[in-house]
């Protein structure tokens, strides 16, 4: 006998589609109704049909302040990348104690605010910071350099904010791993190089893909870090926006930049979904026997 399937009553997803309806379609269809309107005189809204919002978008300048957004957040999803699969992996391999310890150092950034720790990077690569002090006093520098603006800092303060988004993936999708598919390729005669390439990576492919897209999304659309980090020097996407709806009080214009971000981030959550549903095995009718 079959085991009987209990049946699940359709009002316990209310709540999750009403907390959808109200904090995501409802935004997302005020934003876009004031992406095609006019702005008023005094910074007003006009409801009056207006393309001129997303052609504007179309120009150099905002192009450009677009494309180092994207090129700034893709650094840093690489970056991470590259220092959060070493953590991930000693983490993974590592005993009960340990791990647990490695855990908790991950997850301790959490706690302290967002704006104190773009603060203590600042504080730390400033020009009178503990490093400068450091390499004067080594006799590496003569004079104090200047970390503390521009995109270097910028791109620094992410990485430092934004690790914990990366290794957390893939420490979940390492800690799932066989680890004895690196020795059994090691006995065949691979090389390191070859273990990584053609087992490791491959079949944690998921958690790369998924640290990626956890750390892409919000340095894409970041504007607390190139603020207190970056100066007057840096104008990212984020920043536009924000000087759109607080200081320019163009609220249709600063609409239309935000529905390109968020077409943007939905671009980048499609390919994290064809990639987790490609590994999918596809159901085959071959073989199947047609009964009379």
């Amino acid at each position: 006998m079959e085991p009987c399937k209990q049946k699940t009553s359709p009002l316990l997803a209310l709540p999750a589609i009403g907390w959808f309806l109200w904090f995501f379609l409802i935004p997302l269809s005020i934003v876009l109704s004031y992406s095609f309107a006019t702005k008023g005189v005094y910074g007003g809204v006009v409801f009056r049909l207006n393309w001129e919002n997303y052609s504007r978008a179309a120009d150099w300048i905002y192009l450009r302040i677009l494309w180092n957004s994207f090129k700034l957040a893709s650094i840093t999803s690489v970056l991470c990348l590259i220092i959060g699969y070493p953590m991930a992996f000693v983490m993974a391999t590592a005993s009960r104690g340990v791990r647990s310890l490695l855990l908790i150092l991950v997850v301790i950034p959490f706690w302290t605010n967002f704006v104190v720790r773009a603060y203590a990077t600042k504080t730390l690569f400033g020009e009178w910071g503990p490093l400068n002090q450091f390499a004067l006093q080594l006799g590496l520098i003569q004079e104090p350099m200047n970390w503390s603006q521009g995109d270097f800092s910028i791109l620094l303060g992410m990485v430092t904010n934004y690790l914990p988004f990366m290794v957390l993936p893939l420490f979940v999708s390492l800690d799932k791993f066989d680890f004895s598919l690196l020795e059994a390729g090691r006995d065949l005669g691979a090389s390191s190089l070859r273990v990584l390439k053609d087992i490791l990576i491959p079949l944690t492919k998921k958690g790369i893909v998924t640290g990626l897209i956890f750390v892409f999304t919000p340095a894409l659309g970041e504007f607390v870090i190139p603020d207190l980090l970056g100066g007057a020097k840096t104008m990212l996407i984020g920043n536009l926006i924000t000087e759109q709806f607080l200081k320019t009080r163009d609220w249709p214009f600063g609409a239309a930049l935000s529905m390109l971000l968020i077409l943007m981030v939905m671009l980048s959550l499609v390919i994290y979904l064809r990639v987790e549903f490609s590994d999918r095995p596809k159901k085959s009718t071959r073989g199947r026997r047609v009964r009379a």
